[in-house]
């Protein structure tokens, strides 16, 4: 395995997919993209982590001049897609390289025949600004699955060393207007959050209120939507 380097534009390389073509150049021309690498769909560490927390980081990654996240695996697009849907992603985007076109060109197509996977990706990240690596994150070279350089949290440190990484909670109910106000200023604020619904008599437990939107921040009640404006101007 000999990885692609700082510095190195990537190789020129299409990608079949069912009913297209997609070429490297349309991928990362004009673009900020951190790319993302693991072994395969459906797997416990990839499913787990590595993409619920890119998934979830995506608005601070955006905040912070990346114009787009993808992960890529050695899987065909129907696994992909079908990945997708089951993990409910909804901001990484998720390529297949079937062939391991793409994988093979970045140096990181490895033997997982130990595990009657095949060919496959290493695990890694990469930012690449207008088709040039400017920041590799590639796992170190040892027996199993290592994750501890690729993360989300470990690239977005390195490229915004002073983002937030709050963990965030926003409860809500539908057509709540004021849900739509604390939403609207967890974005502009470049942070991301996780949604869920409550039962007054749960929310009531939980915050001593009832009104939604009720929103958490690292263990914290912060309040409502007035509240959560009130803090992030207080940062």
């Amino acid at each position: 395995m000999t990885p692609i380097q700082t510095g190195a534009r990537v190789p020129e390389v299409t990608l079949n997919l069912p009913g297209r073509t997609l070429t490297t150049h349309e991928l990362f021309a004009d673009k900020r993209v951190v790319l993302f690498g693991l072994p395969g769909a459906f797997t416990p560490t990839c499913s787990s982590s590595h993409v619920p927390r890119y998934d979830e980081l995506t608005p601070t990654f955006k905040a912070h001049g990346v114009d787009e996240i993808v992960c890529v695996s050695v899987n065909d697009d129907f696994v992909m897609k079908a990945w997708g849907k089951a993990q409910g992603v909804e901001n990484v985007t998720l390529l297949a390289d079937g062939n391991g076109t793409l994988t093979d060109a970045l140096g990181l197509l490895v033997d997982k025949d130990q595990l009657g996977f095949g060919k496959r990706s290493w695990r890694y990240a990469l930012v690449v600004d207008d088709g040039v690596v400017t920041h590799t994150f590639i796992e170190p070279v040892v027996e199993g699955d290592p994750y501890e350089v690729s993360d989300a949290d470990t690239v977005l440190s390195a490229l915004a060393p002073d983002a937030p990484v709050l963990d965030i909670v926003l409860v809500t109910k539908p057509g709540c207007k004021y849900c739509t106000r604390a939403r609207a200023a967890l974005t502009e604020a470049g942070l991301a959050w996780e949604e869920v619904s409550s039962s007054p008599r749960r929310l009531r437990a939980l915050s001593g209120r009832t009104t939604t939107p009720q929103v958490f921040i690292d263990g914290q009640a912060i309040g409502g939507s007035d509240e959560l404006i009130a803090w992030l101007a207080s940062r």
